[in-house]
């Protein structure tokens, strides 16, 4: 797994998965801590985290299926919806991973009757697992992957 220390390198690696899999992609950069999502305590005019540092968040949409987004923070974490599904606080390093698993068919979907409920297990490396609970239900790509 390689390491990515900033939101650029993660959309790098982001646009490498898309020529991959043969994907459309468009991204959407927010640039400075008036702009980016988790800091909008940031006085008027203030672009710069007290550190100095200039926070870069981007918002990554890829074509086909499932539906993904990816939208990176500057804190080194994702938010990862997969068919309205969110998947949040993945690791930016593990977003390629959790891409791979999803595009390779190695991620599944895990029913339950009673009570009724479903979730959305991704592999990752290191045997891990991310699992996230669907709540509603289940689109077309998300029913094709229940075991």
């Amino acid at each position: 797994m390689d390491h990515l220390p900033t939101t650029e390198a993660a959309v790098a690696a982001l646009r490498a998965i898309a020529d991959t899999y043969a994907l459309e992609i468009e991204v959407t950069h927010d640039i400075g801590a008036d702009q980016t999502s988790r800091r909008t305590a940031a006085g008027v005019g203030v672009t710069t985290d007290p550190d100095g540092s200039l926070p870069h968040e981007a918002c990554v949409e890829l074509g086909g299926r499932p539906r993904v987004s990816v939208r990176l923070y500057p804190e080194d974490d994702a938010l990862i919806t997969v068919d309205g599904v969110a998947c949040p606080d993945v690791d930016r390093d593990d977003v390629p991973a959790f891409l791979h698993a999803l595009y390779e068919g190695h991620a599944w979907v895990k029913t339950r009757r009673f009570p009724p409920s479903a979730i959305l297990l991704v592999p990752l490396p290191g045997d891990r697992v991310h699992k996230e609970f669907i709540p509603v239900g289940l689109s077309p790509w998300l029913a094709g992957r229940v075991r």
